[in-house]
């Protein structure tokens, strides 16, 4: 098996995610003695949670590369990056290093389009659900996008920020989101892109009224074909 870099903590609840999905598929293609070769670096949340200004998102993008450059240095043959935001500097760290490091919406995307998905509505934080990087990438294999619901941004990002970043999940986050679930439902569009690790602690990806497009379930599985396939 080929070894896989992880730059996590970002938060700590969705590096353990891919920990867990990433062990338990190898687990299952392979044996049930086996474990995934994995180098994680696990990055402190708290200079990197309330990114605003260029010079802050310019030391985050410094940050990233760095562990990116230890993870290559410690033998990793690819990357992934832990967190569906941070792939807002995903050019600058993939350029620090000479492995390739796999984009989450790339994986999310390519699977969309060989089941046919053309059009979606994209679930995360404010980030993003309203910019570009990850939003681009998504249309860039052929899936249209509905624009953002401002009532969906705040309401999401609040509970992925108080709630679930801190390992909890209340009632009414998940009474929330099955409702916006439903009213997405009503809406021209043939799936859910779930653009945050965390959301998955409220979500069913497996019992919605739409196809669930888990981003970090899909991410570590493209982690797992890599780690399993020939060099």
């Amino acid at each position: 098996m080929r070894k896989m870099g992880l730059i996590g903590g970002m938060s700590w609840i969705s590096t353990r995610s891919y920990y867990e999905r990433i062990n338990m598929q190898v687990r299952k293609r392979v044996s049930e003695m086996c474990s995934a070769p994995l180098a994680i670096e696990s990055l402190n949340f708290c200079e990197l949670s309330n990114l605003e200004t260029a010079e802050q998102w310019e030391n985050a993008s410094s940050v990233l590369q760095d562990a990116a450059k230890r993870l290559e240095d410690s033998g990793a043959t690819a990357i992934i990056i832990a967190a569906n935001s941070m792939h807002k500097v995903y050019d600058d760290v993939a350029g620090a290093v000479s492995i390739p490091i796999l984009h989450i919406a790339d994986c999310v995307g390519e699977k969309m389009k060989v089941d046919g998905i053309k059009k979606a509505s994209l679930l995360g934080t404010r980030r993003v659900m309203t910019e570009s990087f990850y939003r681009q990438r998504l249309i860039g294999h052929g899936i249209s996008l509905i624009p953002p619901h401002m009532d969906r941004v705040d309401g999401i990002d609040r509970v992925i920020y108080s709630e679930l970043m801190l390992g909890k999940a209340s009632r009414d986050s998940e009474r929330l989101l099955k409702t916006f679930i439903t009213n997405i439902g009503k809406e021209d569009v043939d799936a859910i892109v779930l653009g945050c690790t965390e959301l998955e602690m409220i979500v069913n990806s497996d019992a919605n009224i739409l196809p669930i497009y888990n981003g970090a379930r899909i991410h570590a599985d493209a982690a797992v074909d890599w780690i399993l396939s020939e060099a």
